[in-house]
This record gives structure tokens, C-alpha cells and sequence, in this order.
């Protein structure tokens, strides 16, 4: 039986407050989804390459609505399987829209929180625990 599926992970602002005092960005979902996209891309090969059964999501909120979550890693690390196989569902590796933009003051932030968020998030799916991300600084 595979180990159940858990919301390991996630990624918070409270480590990440607003850098700028300007408004908070206003991006529509499909230009932020492409910025999601770019910066998958620009992550190293060897960090992605091995993801297997991963999914990436942008959500606008968390379930509970706040908007302190930037991004939340739901499945099992790769660390925990004894065994995966066929029919599993996918992990999921979630973006929150909203919570992004809103410590953000411009393209360029955003793109940064993105790339951190992501990496964050993959790193769970390897089985790294956000104490080694904070050593690491990526938490």
C-alpha cells in the first residue's frame, strides 16, 4: 500500500514580506500561468528531469482563503515511496496566484518569488525538509 498523500511542504510569506511599498501587481491568469511557465523552463534540467507523476497547478487562493500560502507541494516525496506504480495519482505542485502578487511590486519580484516557489516546492517532491531549505536559503 503506498504511503498517503500528504500536504507536505509549502511555501509562506511570512519568511517574504512585501519588498516595495507599491500596490500589489494586477496579472491576469493566463499571463501568470506564462510566467509560471518560463520559469520552469529556466530551472535546471537536473532538477526536473527526474520529476515523475507532477503536476503544476495555479490556484488564485489557498482553500482557507488567506493569502499567506505561495505555494503548496501536495503528495508524497519521492524519499517516503516504497513503491508507485500505475493508476497513482499525480502529486501536485500548487502556485497561488494571488498570494504571489500580492508581495510583489513588479514583474521582476514576481518572477523571483516564482522561481523560489518552485524550487521550494520540488524540493519537497525530492524529500527535502524545510529545515535543509532554509539551510540551503531557499525557505
Amino acid at each position: 500500500m503506498p504511503p498517503p498523500r500528504r500536504h507536505g511542504g509549502a511555501t509562506h510569506r511570512a519568511n517574504r514580506g512585501r519588498r516595495s511599498p507599491m500596490m500589489p501587481l494586477d496579472l491576469d491568469e493566463d499571463a501568470f500561468e506564462a510566467l509560471v511557465t518560463d520559469e520552469l523552463d529556466r530551472l535546471p534540467d537536473e532538477m526536473v528531469d527526474r520529476l515523475d507523476n507532477v503536476v503544476f497547478v495555479v490556484d488564485d487562493r489557498p482553500e482557507d482563503g488567506t493569502l499567506d500560502l505561495l505555494g503548496l507541494y501536495d503528495g508524497v516525496a519521492l524519499t517516503d515511496r516504497d513503491r508507485y506504480g500505475f493508476g497513482e495519482m499525480p502529486n501536485r505542485i500548487i502556485l497561488y496566484r494571488e498570494s504571489l502578487l500580492a508581495i510583489c511590486a513588479d514583474e521582476e519580484e514576481l518572477r523571483e518569488e516564482i522561481h523560489i516557489t518552485l524550487v521550494h516546492e520540488i524540493a519537497h517532491y525530492y524529500g527535502i525538509d524545510d529545515d535543509r531549505l532554509h539551510e540551503l536559503g531557499w525557505a
